[in-house]
């Protein structure tokens, strides 16, 4: 195809995205920008140039409304979950497993993992400030060994996969033109290879052979008062002896539930409204999660003040173990169901798709079974929670809506009805032009095809999300794929897993890296130092790794 100005336009767009990730601005007014410029050149039409901003972020939205609902239900479950102290409860039998510093370290990795392919890291700090951070520091682990732990297993490994909630690979293929499980399973693998990588390097580093510090019972490590204060946001403490964490004003006890917690890509110190007041200061920072940091979205409503006696105690710590229990055996059960389906013929496999609905429909009756069990106000919490949700779901994730309007400008399936053509026109499909018009050019090696995605998707994640460029990124897979004859899925799943630990919050200090480091009390620019080689190191391995198998 005759390449036009409108295809070098929307090439511009594509390096001026990258730019701005570089430079860790937002990338809303690029994306905007080049999307209205490039239709107008198109068509020759300045009002059809107009128009195709707005129908762009319309059928960005329509793309991906099932990814804002599944995050709208998951956080108004654990909102409500919050609500009656379900959330502590539910993590504090792995506390007790946590004898001394390796098996610590092992159980906080384990724990965060799993947590964080359900809650999403973020969300997961707070669960784990509340029980399993103090507890491991108290069984010998040292801070620094703890929050890259964390980091890997949370930041790192759940969010590269997304693998339970499906949100990244749904943003991959969106691009790429492949089932959002053939990315969704490549993904999830490579994961493995990078977190293995990278907890094995940190071990035999930071904890095997290392002299630990012994912490008697009721005593305090000296890192463990070490508060942060970074990027502004408000302070991070961790106070070992009464197994309690001070994020911001929101307090976390054993025996009382936090006010207030962090949410899916809002960094611990930007916690608001813990005594009543928003105490963030307007300085949130970009999530773990693909998000921009939020402060004040009032998911969290508090705990009723009043006391109902003995009786009303004892029904609710009942119902908080119920749900505590009933929570992860519902997702747990879920998940093995849909594992199931995959390999074997015990179950029916679970139809491309259906992932998010499972997940997202789990999670709501789950929340209206906590909201409805305290009776009284239960219809009101229960709708409270959702509008919460879904504010909140739109707040995060309304960033990711114009990059993937401009995006979908570029794919052919989209571009026809973004820009009002006729029916029987035949769309562009820009990014695919360009490069299958310079496939000459193109080495067909796979190797140097493979590594230049993980470059890629290094790339986009700078902007601290590692999410808002995963429709580009599997845009260019498909290319890539079709001009050397490589697997779609497969460079699509490495350009998605290398931005995700990138941006996810591993190697940049402007990602959730920062609440990672806040509640650990260790220097944010330390934690990205010290991980930077074991994260690097796994992501080339899965480069090879990918290569071998795929």
């Amino acid at each position: 195809m005759e390449l036009t100005v409108a295809h070098w336009v929307y090439m511009a767009g594509v390096a001026s995205l990258l730019v701005v990730m570089v430079m860790r601005k937002n990338v809303i007014v690029p994306a905007i920008i080049a999307t209205f410029v490039t239709a107008w050149l198109y068509t020759g039409d300045f009002l059809n140039g107009l128009g195709s901003v707005f129908s762009a972020s319309m059928v960005a939205t329509t793309q991906f409304l099932n990814i804002f609902l599944v995050l709208a239900v998951v956080t108004a479950l654990l909102g409500a979950m919050r609500t009656i102290d379900a959330d502590q409860r539910m993590i504090a039998p792995i506390a007790k497993l946590m004898k001394n510093g390796p098996i610590s370290y092992a159980v906080l990795f384990v724990g965060t993992y799993l947590l964080s392919l359900v809650f999403w890291p973020t969300p997961t700090l707070a669960l784990l400030a509340a029980i399993l951070l103090p507890a491991a520091i108290r069984a010998g682990l040292s801070p620094l060994a703890a929050a890259m732990a964390i980091a890997i297993a949370g930041q790192g490994m759940a969010l590269a996969s997304d693998y339970v909630l499906g949100v990244a690979p749904s943003l991959s293929a969106a691009g790429a033109g492949v089932p959002a499980g053939d990315i969704a399973d490549r993904a999830l693998i490579l994961s493995w290879v990078v977190g293995a990588v990278a907890i094995t390097l940190t071990y035999v580093v930071h904890v095997r052979g290392r002299s630990l510090a012994r912490v008697l019972p009721g005593s305090l490590s000296r890192t463990s008062r070490r508060t942060v204060v970074a990027s502004g946001a408000s302070t991070s403490t961790i106070e070992v002896e009464n197994i309690s964490a001070t994020v911001g004003d929101a307090l976390i006890t054993k025996d009382r539930p936090p006010r207030a917690t962090a949410q899916p890509g809002q960094p611990a110190g930007s916690i608001g409204n813990g005594g009543g007041g928003d105490t963030s200061g307007g300085n949130g920072l970009p999530g773990a999660d693909g998000r921009d940091g939020l402060s004040g979205t009032g998911i969290t409503k508090g705990l009723d003040s009043a006391d109902g006696g003995p009786g009303a105690r004892a029904g609710s710590n009942q119902r908080a173990q119920l749900f505590a229990t009933a929570v992860p055996l519902g997702f747990g059960a879920l998940v093995l169901y849909m594992i199931l389906g995959k390999v074997t013929d015990w179950v029916p496999e679970v139809e491309a798709g259906w992932g998010a609905a499972l997940v997202g429909g789990l999670a709501l009756l789950l929340m209206l079974c906590v909201t409805l069990s305290s009776g009284g106000d239960g219809l009101e919490r229960a709708g409270e929670h959702f509008v919460d949700g879904l504010l909140f779901a739109f707040r995060a994730m309304g960033v990711v809506i114009p990059v993937a309007g401009f995006v979908l400008i570029g794919i052919s399936d989209f571009s026809g009805q973004i820009m009002l053509l006729p029916e029987d026109a035949e769309a562009p499909g820009f990014l695919f032009d360009v490069i299958a018009s310079g496939q000459g050019f193109i080495p067909d090696n796979k190797i140097v095809i493979m590594f230049a995605m993980l470059l890629a998707g290094m790339l986009i994640g700078l902007d601290g999300s590692g999410w808002a460029g995963l429709p580009f990124t599997g845009e260019l897979a498909q290319a890539f794929a079709s001009s050397s004859g490589g697997d779609t899925a497969t460079l699509a799943a490495i350009a998605q897993n290398a931005a995700g630990w990138t941006g996810g919050g591993t190697l940049v200090i402007w990602s959730s890296l920062i609440a990672v480091a806040g509640l650990t009390g260790v220097p944010v620019a330390t934690l990205a130092r010290k991980l930077f080689i074991p994260v690097v190191s796994g992501l080339i391995l899965s480069v090879v790794v990918a290569a071998v198998i795929w």
